[in-house]
């Protein structure tokens, strides 16, 4: 690791002091939500700039400052890029069973509620 890559590096809960409060906390907003189910999707790390978010860039880096500091995610720089990885071993190995049900939860929502806008069902 350079001098410059140690001066970005990112501070991350060690698994011992991730807590259920702050990972519920994190995944409460929809934003969060819809970051980390994007995340799970994915077999490799995403950068911040992937995701297209409806807030400004200020509040962009806040979600994902809320995800890393509770511990739902890690992220790394590669190059000028901050690349996003879900902590899914660690929360499952803490949380056993949540994570898959919190992702469960939000995809049966999606199905049921009509995306904003649209009728509901009469």
């Amino acid at each position: 690791m350079t001098e410059r890559d140690t001066a970005r590096a990112l501070v991350h809960p060690d698994p011992a002091a991730i807590r259920l409060e702050g990972v519920l906390h994190a995944l409460s907003d929809p934003l969060r939500l819809s970051i980390v189910r994007e995340l799970a999707g994915s077999d490799t790390e995403l950068a911040c700039s992937r995701f297209v978010l409806p807030v400004t860039k200020s509040t962009t880096t806040h979600h994902f400052r809320v995800l890393r500091e509770s511990g739902v995610v890690r992220q790394t720089y590669r190059g000028t890029a901050k690349m996003n990885g879900l902590r899914r071993e660690e929360l499952d190995a803490l949380f056993p069973g949540l994570l898959d049900a919190v992702l469960t939860a939000a995809t049966a929502e999606e199905a049921r509620l009509p995306v904003s806008g649209a009728p509901g069902p009469a």
